[in-house]
């Protein structure tokens, strides 16, 4: 699979020098391609910083992750077409033309790094020079290789609850392969077994201490209760919740600090957060915030995506609710609340002065929350209920009964909790839930040759194709290129 792990990097380079350009050009301590050049944990914890670094590019967390979870998920519509990304949108996908052949190039380089890492770090164990500093990297590099597989099989595979993981997933290394390697896709089930291996093997080697801007045990325990409950193994995604929840390292944001936290970095809510600063990773005009804000709120600003209807008519259910306050009128009119200020802080001006330089909020304890609120819904209705109005209380409609609590309303707080941050998609997606588009709001149509306004997991579409350069380089997966394309 010389095209994963070789022409990857090739890639990054020519496409994306903003987000990875430095860790590239750093010296051999943390170089992917230096064999055995990793000797201590300080070196270890350079490499680990590089992945980290690596992760903020636009083609992964920077932007498109985030992107990708929302835009396709009916919560986001754009005003008019060709100002970018709108492919998204339209879900104009094929193999040859926008098939975003960034997710997969970006996602397996941070790969790449990881599985050196990790073999470096068996290495230096069996010459029997390990530590416990070395372990703690370990289980980082562990937990880091099982959320980007859980990432690449959510963008390539079909969700695990629609067959119990029977289809095809993603290729997966574990090692660094040579060039002549041409690795090959196994099933989703088997993508989320490796997943949860590496997630358990590295529990145990993780700090249970808050650790801003790395990974720590409860890092490891919110992905494990995400892979569970996407799997429908609702217990256990419950019991992974819990126990963060109850540990208590991490607490909810007051009502009167909800607002304010997204001006600040590393709060109290933040279990997973990577660092974007102005002399690093910051995206400027490609960031996350720029897409979501106003057009010509500042300079570069084009309006990319805005909240659609069926969004400002779920957060409208409570007009005093506190995440409006996050929200900026767009360019359709100044009383309609479409813009999305979570990526310049609640002022633009971001947590360091730059509406661009904002750190990411990978995973938060408003997720969990919610998750316990989900898993917990077949088993005990008052307990979900429970952690349902914990999330709920950011606004003044009536609490969640053991009566009343259901499946929609967790989704709809989800979707109003954690707006633009990469969810609605997927769970949609998962629950076999049909997607309407805010078409009506468009400048201009959409060919429905294209996309239909409603989709749903029928639509060949809602899994990405496998590029065509992928292809090109490793023939061993044309015959595994997803249906349809």
């Amino acid at each position: 699979m010389k095209k994963i792990f070789i022409i990857a990097a090739a890639v990054i380079l020519s496409a994306g020098m903003s987000s990875c350009d430095d860790f590239l050009e750093l010296n051999p301590t943390d170089s992917a391609s230096a064999e055995g050049a990793i000797h201590t944990a300080a070196d270890a914890k350079v490499m680990i910083n590089g992945v980290m670094r690596s992760m903020t590019s636009e083609y992964y967390y920077g932007k498109d992750m985030f992107l990708y979870g929302d835009v396709k998920g009916g919560d986001v519509a754009v005003r008019s077409l060709g100002r970018g990304d709108d492919a998204l949108y339209t879900f104009n996908h094929s193999e040859t033309s926008n098939a975003f052949g960034s997710y997969w190039s970006q996602i397996y380089y941070c790969l790449l790094q990881l599985n050196n890492l990790l073999a470096n770090i068996e290495r230096i164990d069996a010459e029997g020079n390990g530590s416990a500093d070395l372990d703690e990297y370990k289980g980082q590099a562990l937990t880091l290789r099982a959320l980007l597989y859980f990432d690449l099989v959510r963008l390539y595979g079909r969700p695990y609850t629609e067959d119990n993981g029977a289809s095809q997933g993603v290729p997966m290394p574990l090692k660094v392969l040579d060039v002549y390697t041409q690795e090959t896709r196994i099933t989703v089930a088997a993508n989320y077994a490796q997943i949860l291996k590496d997630l358990a093997d590295a529990a145990p080697l993780l700090s249970k201490t808050v650790t801003k801007g790395y990974v720590n045990y409860y890092a490891n325990k919110a992905i494990q209760a995400r892979a569970y409950l996407f799997m429908g193994r609702l217990g256990d995604a419950l019991a992974a919740a819990e126990e963060i929840i109850g540990d208590k390292k991490y607490t909810l944001y007051d009502n009167d600090a909800w607002v304010a936290s997204w001006s600040s970095e590393f709060g109290s809510e933040s279990i997973l957060e990577l660092g974007i600063y102005q002399d690093e990773a910051d995206l400027g005009r490609s960031s996350l915030g720029y897409y979501f804000m106003r057009y010509g709120k500042l300079t570069g600003a084009m309006g990319w995506f805005m909240a659609s209807d069926f969004f400002i008519e779920r957060l409208g259910e409570d007009p005093d609710d506190v995440r409006w306050g996050i929200m900026d009128y767009d360019e359709i009119a100044e009383t309609r609340f479409g813009a999305c200020n979570k990526y310049t802080g609640n002022d633009n001006r971001g947590d360091k002065g730059s509406p661009s330089a904002v750190n990411i909020k990978v995973i938060r304890l408003s997720e969990i929350y919610l998750i316990a609120a989900e898993a917990a819904l077949s088993s005990d209705k008052a307990k979900a209920a429970g952690y349902l109005n914990e999330i709920r209380r950011r606004s003044s409609l009536a609490p969640a009964t053991e009566e009343s609590v259901s499946l929609d309303m967790v989704l709809d707080e989800k979707s109003k909790e954690l707006y633009c941050e990469g969810h609605r998609y997927f769970d949609m997606m998962r629950h076999g839930r049909s997607i309407t588009f805010n078409d009506e709001i468009l400048q201009g149509s959409i060919s429905a040759s294209v996309r239909p306004k409603t989709i749903d997991k029928t639509f060949y579409k809602t899994i990405l194709p496998i590029p065509k350069a992928e292809l090109d380089a490793n023939p061993a997966l044309v015959s595994q290129q997803n249906p349809g394309y």
